[in-house]
């Protein structure tokens, strides 16, 4: 389930990757089929990783891309986190005149459920959510996207096939607190192998297009 604070964070989400992505071609038309596209795949995305946080004994809040430091220095950090998911996409637009557009927006934080852990498999033994459980939880988002990027050129739906492939390829750089950094530093295998066909998918992409 979803909390009003991660709807809220969807929501507006959707209308800022709306607006960038159609830039260059605008017409209300294209902004509501561009929104209502990005919604279906954050929500496949969210959906699988809210399934596989359950499954592991976890839940998951839905978050815009935050950052606390804006230096090397430990000191320096903004006193608030600064939502610069919401600003990112905005600004690699208009920077690109809309030619570039950056579709990590959103992020998650984790929390272990010891009642049911303790359950499930033994007292604390799920009291701590590894760095591996995290990259799964993260991993699970990009494979869904994957898989939904598939059925979609299968059944004549291109745009939101491709869609789905550029939101996982920029979820999957490992920075900050997307969800490439959880998976990277959780099993760099795993991040290898999704960073490929990602990588693979996108070349197809700007071949073809």
């Amino acid at each position: 389930m979803l909390n009003r604070k991660e709807i809220t964070a969807i929501i507006i989400a959707t209308i800022i990757l709306g607006f960038t992505l159609s830039a260059t071609n605008f017409s209300f038309k294209t902004l509501a089929y561009t929104a209502l596209t990005i919604f279906l795949i954050l929500i496949i995305n969210i959906s699988a990783k809210k399934i596989t946080s359950f499954y592991l004994d976890s839940e998951i809040e839905i978050k815009f891309w935050e950052m606390r430091q804006f230096g090397w220095r430990k000191h320096w950090k903004f006193k608030k986190p600064f939502a610069i998911g919401a600003l990112f996409p905005i600004i690699t637009t208009i920077l690109s005149q809309g030619y570039f557009n950056w579709m990590a927006a959103l992020a998650f934080d984790v929390k272990p459920k010891v009642y049911r852990g303790a359950r499930r498999h033994g007292l604390y033994s799920f009291s701590e959510m590894t760095e591996y459980h995290i990259a799964l939880i993260a991993a699970s988002g990009i494979f869904a996207n994957f898989l939904f990027a598939i059925i979609g050129y299968l059944v004549g739906f291109p745009e939101f096939a491709k869609l789905n492939i550029y939101l996982a390829f920029f979820n999957l750089i490992p920075l900050s607190e997307l969800d490439g950094n959880k998976i990277f530093f959780g099993s760099l295998t795993l991040w290898s192998f999704l960073a490929a066909v990602a990588l693979v998918l996108v070349t197809g992409l700007i071949l073809i297009a």
